[in-house]
């Protein structure tokens, strides 16, 4: 029997994505019979044609890299949130068939700060300035009161920290990563690089530590995330942002509130665990 309502994520590479585990969990969890989420290899060439071909059945989609901002043009609306950072990650498709773009990760960053306390901070730190730094600043955007330093490998990325900074009306200041142990007495600190760049920074991690949000899942803990929690600071993680903005998700395509936090992290928990 062919599915009555069906979503997926695109991307490439997509093999790794955690997204059919969670959206799956969730419909279990709501009573969904007959949705479907699957994923699909899908580059920037292919995105137009993908979608050019979705019938009324489906009801939205997940993107991952590279089609953020390469799906913005094809898109018929965007939030003003996906627009801050020109991003999507959320594509839901209205009965009339119109496409709608909106940017999850931000207010998912924000819930899952939320879920560990941190509703407000006076200044942070963020390592690394790639897509993921930009949507950090967003976040902090909505608690943060006071500076948020970036440090950086290069003066054309400090640039664009400081770009996003004035259009998100965040005071930003830079600085080299060479000094990026200094990030670590921040009372919040968002860590948006790749595998293994932090690593170094962990014999760093100060007696007292604040709160550490390290975006990354897997491999987990991090040394970073691990050294953190052994003197006692709180620890965001990759899992945590890709629940929370996966819940949005799920309420956008499905009409149906709240999604279910629970099911969906013990989910992916148990897909992170058997691989």
């Amino acid at each position: 029997m062919s599915p009555t309502r069906r979503a997926a994520v695109l991307g490439s590479p997509i093999a790794h994505s955690l997204s059919p585990v969670l959206h799956r969990a969730a419909y279990d969890a709501l009573g969904l019979t007959g949705w479907e989420y699957g994923r699909h290899e899908v580059d920037e060439a292919a995105l137009p044609g993908f979608l050019e071909k979705l019938g009324p059945e489906w009801a939205g989609l997940s993107l991952t890299m590279p089609l953020k901002r390469a799906v913005i043009p094809l898109l018929d609306e965007i939030t003003p949130t996906a627009a801050s950072v020109e991003a999507v990650n959320t594509v839901v498709r209205t009965p009339d068939g119109r496409r709608l773009g909106d940017n999850t990760d931000i207010p998912g960053m924000v819930a899952a700060l939320r879920e560990r306390g941190v509703t407000e901070v006076e200044r942070a730190a963020v390592l690394g300035a790639g897509a993921t730094a930009s949507s950090a600043l967003a976040a902090l955007s909505r608690i943060c009161s006071g500076r948020v330093t970036a440090y950086v490998r290069s003066e054309a990325r400090a640039a664009e920290m400081r770009q996003w900074g004035e259009r998100l009306e965040v005071d930003v200041r830079t600085a080299d990563w060479a000094d990026a142990a200094e990030a670590l007495s921040a009372p919040l600190v968002i860590a948006t690089t790749p595998a293994g760049t932090t690593d170094a920074l962990a014999a760093a991690v100060p007696d007292r530590p604040g709160t550490l949000f390290d975006v990354l899942y897997e491999p987990w803990p991090t040394a970073l995330a691990g050294a953190w929690a052994d003197r006692g600071g709180a620890v965001v993680g990759g899992l945590d942002l890709l629940v929370h903005q996966a819940v949005l998700q799920v309420e956008q395509m499905t009409g149906r509130s709240p999604a279910p936090l629970a099911a969906m992290r013990a989910a992916g928990e148990a897909a992170l665990a058997s691989r």
